[in-house]
Parts: C-alpha cells; structure tokens; sequence
C-alpha cells in the first residue's frame, strides 16, 4: 500500500512517541502525537509511520482520518497526517506542526 491510499481514510496507529515525550535517539521534544500503522511497510521498510494533530494529551492508540501525506523529496520516508474525523488543518498549518521534525527535509503536502 502507497502512503497516499491512506488519503481520506479512517486510520488505526499505535503511539510510540507520546505528546511530550523525547526522541530516543535524537532528543527532540515531542509536541504531537506520533506513531506508526501497524503491519504495513512504508518505502523505507519500517512501519508507516503518522502525525496524530488535533489531540492535545498522550496516546497509546489513536483511530481518525488521514488528511494527508507529508512526503519528503529528499527522504525516503513519508508520513500520515492523522486527526479527529471532520478536523481540518490546512497546508500551512500542518507544516507548522510537524516542523519539529519536518524542517530537516524538503516537504510538500499531498491531499487527493
């Protein structure tokens, strides 16, 4: 499955990276929700990982429609845009809240 089938699609993730938390290996805060679909493979081999916007406590799991696709020109690692069904966040918006981590490639955002 490409990342862009997810578009539009109510989507199950399991959190790895609660809001809050820090990255294990770079130390990065966290002021999102973050984790990954469960047995899928994205193009980079791990699981596809996704950005829960719209919630604004910890996860463990987190169920809502994918409104997008980050992808990365220079990265072979695209990431869903998760949030509550019938929330909308524009472009701008979701770059906003993903550059935490996003900053360090080349985006664009992809709707259907």
């Amino acid at each position: 499955m490409h990342s862009t089938d997810f578009i539009d699609k109510i989507v199950s993730i399991h959190i790895d990276r609660r809001l809050g938390s820090r990255h294990p290996q770079h130390g990065f805060f966290y002021p999102l929700n973050y984790g990954y679909v469960p047995e899928t493979q994205a193009t980079d081999g791990e699981e596809q990982g996704a950005y829960v916007l719209g919630v604004f406590k910890p996860l463990e799991q987190f169920e809502g429609r994918c409104i997008a696709v980050i992808h990365r020109l220079d990265d072979d690692d695209d990431k869903l845009v998760l949030v509550p069904d019938s929330v909308q966040y524009t472009d701008d918006q979701v770059l906003a809240q993903t550059a935490f981590q996003e900053r360090f490639f080349k985006v664009v955002v992809i709707r259907n």
